[in-house]
């Protein structure tokens, strides 16, 4: 392969709260013009800025891809295409950079994306519940880090009080008119 492309190695992930080996490679850096020489039998990630430039040509023989956004990226522009997309991941450049999490709930619930939606770059162990939260359903958990531990943050908390896309209704909803009622009688 050519020095245009940077693709990241094999490695595991957590995906619907299983550890599970991944078996798409992130395309980390890629030049215009480089649909013809990335490999079509591997599922790839490809930039944003690659897949708005070359959206035809990289589909165009039967490659199976996802697209990745970087925390600065608005997903509208990939409103037209999440339901052809099976993956879609967000990058955390840092651990203290939130805007992934706008991404993943705007994903989720304005543009109607049902896919994978995956978290990568610095993504640690204590983000995972809430990342789950709003939406993210798989994570490519830092290198340096146990994943086998942070698997487990997904089960941290038993229930939740705000709404968000995991659980639509706040907690003072759910408990709903009989808990009111037996609160105001005790």
């Amino acid at each position: 392969m050519s020095d245009a492309a940077s693709i990241s190695p094999a490695q595991h992930i957590i995906r619907d709260g299983v550890v599970v080996e991944d078996h798409w490679r992130l395309v980390e850096s890629c030049e215009h013009g480089i649909a013809e020489i990335l490999p079509i039998s591997s599922k790839l990630i490809v930039p944003l800025k690659v897949w708005l430039a070359e959206c035809d040509a990289l589909t165009g023989n039967q490659r199976t891809l996802g697209v990745w956004l970087d925390s600065h990226e608005d997903p509208a522009e990939l409103a037209d295409d999440v339901e052809h997309l099976q993956l879609i991941a967000v990058n955390f450049p840092t651990f203290k950079d939130g805007r992934g999490y706008s991404i993943a709930y705007l994903l989720r619930n304005r543009y109607g994306y049902t896919g994978e939606l995956r978290a990568v770059g610095d993504v640690l162990r204590d983000q995972l519940f809430y990342m789950h939260r709003v939406g993210f359903n798989s994570f490519a958990v830092r290198a340096d880090k146990d994943i086998h531990a942070a698997v487990k943050a997904l089960k941290d908390f038993t229930e939740v009080y705000q709404a968000s896309t995991d659980q639509p209704e706040p907690l003072f909803r759910r408990r709903g008119p009989a808990f009111a009622k037996a609160t105001r009688t005790a």
